[in-house]
């Protein structure tokens, strides 16, 4: 089956540091660069989506500030396809779709952050356009939310949106999808 993988989002804003921490963001690339590292070294179909801002007030991936680049532990290389999007939904008012349908793409591989917004505006509207939708719940960060008095820990928020996603593909451990495209590729 050809498949592209989406590395959503691993920008520097939300590592330590910088303008939105997510809860263990360094741990989430790790896994995301095994992936992004496997595409690469079988020549798979993979792109690089950065969120920038077009809202004057924003907080975070303010055009042109460092904290809006794609982080070192995923970098892009030159040749790489990068999206830029400014909504949560990576296909909203982008290229992408085209760029999956140019490359003949069937399923694509989800990983990135976060987990509560961008990964799963994505991870949704890709299984509506058609895809198969395999995402990496350990290449995936998120935050603590909160809703009233009450502080929601990032873990949780985390678990139950990929318990939300199950309805819209597969949620795998990282190792779990390499062992799939081995699998696939040997077969």
């Amino acid at each position: 089956m050809n498949t592209a993988l989406l590395i959503i989002d691993i920008q520097n804003d939300y590592f330590p540091g910088g303008k939105f921490p997510l809860v263990d963001p360094e741990k989430a690339a790790g896994k995301a660069y095994e992936l992004l590292q496997c595409f690469r070294e079988h020549k798979g179909h993979h792109a690089h989506i950065q969120h920038i801002s077009l809202k004057p007030d924003a907080a975070f991936f303010i055009k042109g500030d460092s904290g809006s680049d794609i982080h070192d532990s995923v970098a892009h290389f030159e040749g790489e396809p990068i999206v830029y999007k400014h909504y949560p939904n990576s296909f909203r008012e982008t290229d992408l779709l085209k760029l999956l349908q140019e490359w003949k793409i069937e399923r694509v591989v989800i990983c990135g952050m976060m987990t509560h917004m961008c990964v799963d505006a994505t991870a949704r509207a890709a299984a509506d356009l058609g895809f198969q939708v395999l995402i990496a719940e350990d290449a995936c960060a998120t935050r603590d939310l909160i809703y009233g008095e009450t502080t929601i820990p990032a873990d949780l928020v985390h678990k139950s949106f990929l318990a939300a996603l199950k309805s819209y593909g597969r949620v795998m451990k990282t190792e779990e999808i390499l062992a799939l495209l081995a699998a696939e590729s040997a077969g």
